[in-house]
């Protein structure tokens, strides 16, 4: 009876975790929308993925650097605002995402422990479209904003 108890218990848990990400507006595959987007360089991700893996959320993101080469990088954690180790990211070994509201996610991306992107994350609220501007600064010591548009696939 206690075996099955706690059998019955973890599996609430896994679907009350289940069930929390089905609310979040980011879970799924996103693809860039060229048209609708505004890039200050040659970079572009051209699709990005949401996916829940246990009680945490894996963003994968595959596009292209500056000179058109592949690029592709994951992150692993919590929308809980601290920084959880990046892989495949030139710019960046840790990232973090806050939520901010429903729709809205905070993003920074750090190397070595500096900020060297920050950004906000907006799904549209009939969750059709997802907007990411971001802010970095170029090798001149010039801040640049990029604004890309994703279409939900």
């Amino acid at each position: 009876m206690k075996a099955k108890t706690i059998a019955l218990t973890i599996s609430l848990v896994f679907v009350s975790v289940a069930m929390g990400f089905q609310g979040n507006p980011n879970m799924g595959a996103w693809k860039l929308n060229e048209t609708k987007s505004a890039f200050a360089g040659k970079a572009r991700n051209h699709t990005v993925v949401y996916e829940a893996v246990g009680d945490q959320i894996k963003v994968t993101v595959d596009g292209v650097d500056e000179n058109g080469a592949a690029v592709h990088n994951e992150w692993t954690g919590k929308f809980d605002g601290k920084d959880y180790p990046v892989t495949g990211d030139a710019s960046g070994d840790a990232r973090s995402y806050r939520l901010v509201n429903k729709n809205t996610l905070a993003l920074t991306n750090k190397k070595g422990g500096k900020p060297t992107l920050t950004g906000r994350i907006v799904v549209s609220a009939d969750g059709k479209t997802r907007t990411v501007t971001t802010t970095t600064t170029n090798a001149q010591g010039k801040k640049v904003t990029s604004k890309a548009v994703y279409d939900k696939q």
